[in-house]
């Protein structure tokens, strides 16, 4: 593995941040992004270690590939930005719609566009989908849409990309996470075989696998307790 930075696209918060933080624990060199510069820099003040900050919007992708320009070498890339989308089709929102498919598809590919010369051998990337692409709900056709083709991304940038690996983490409801926790999850975990919901640490786990082991290549993997199962 070459001395290279962990690259944290969507680090300043949730499961991006755990992941930042998990890095920098162990001594490597972090870049997080956010949308907001001075957030990005706050965050990774507070991460510590060897991290720094950087802000761009991957819903605007031509402003992406000059934020990069400074990173040296990348060993892991991670695409862990969000977009939490309520549109239905009954009352939609192109902007809203237009801004998700950029952000997860378009902007996505165009980090690894940008960052991919930079890359070696053992490198590896990581995108997020979610379970949406398995379970919609009311509103989440763009969400469902996009976290669908990640898991065709996945296969592509493989091949396009090897022997850069690349894998995808879609996981379930994080009981955890600051988005869902204190809410009321009671009818999901009556769903999960395992009788709990995934946790902020084990998603980290799972992460921290796919970036790390040199055979794992081109998988979807679920981190949900079963949860699609029932």
């Amino acid at each position: 593995m070459a001395d290279g930075a962990v690259v944290v696209v969507g680090g300043t918060a949730g499961i991006g941040r755990e992941i930042a933080q998990r890095y920098a624990d162990s001594g490597r060199e972090v870049v997080i992004s956010g949308r907001d510069q001075g957030r990005a820099e706050s965050v990774a003040a507070e991460i510590g270690g060897s991290t720094r900050g950087i802000g761009f919007d991957l819903a605007e992708p031509h402003a992406i590939a000059a934020k990069l320009g400074d990173i040296a070498t990348v060993d892991f890339l991670v695409l862990a930005a969000i977009n939490r989308d309520a549109n239905s089709v009954r009352e939609y929102d192109v902007d809203l719609a237009v801004r998700l498919v950029t952000l997860k598809l378009v902007g996505y590919t165009e980090v690894v566009h940008a960052l991919c010369a930079r890359m070696h051998d053992d490198s590896s990337i990581l995108l997020f989908g979610g379970m949406a692409k398995e379970r919609p709900y009311p509103g989440s056709t763009t969400v469902t849409s996009v976290n669908g083709a990640v898991t065709t991304m996945v296969r592509t940038f493989a091949i396009e990309l090897a022997p850069i690996r690349v894998n995808a983490l879609h996981p379930g409801i994080v009981g955890d996470s600051p988005f869902w926790a204190g809410k009321d999850l009671s009818a999901v975990v009556a769903r999960t075989p395992t009788g709990r919901l995934a946790t902020m640490a084990e998603v980290t786990d799972a992460a921290a696998f796919l970036l790390e082991n040199r055979s794992v290549n081109g998988v979807n993997l679920t981190v949900d307790g079963g949860w699609i199962m029932l």
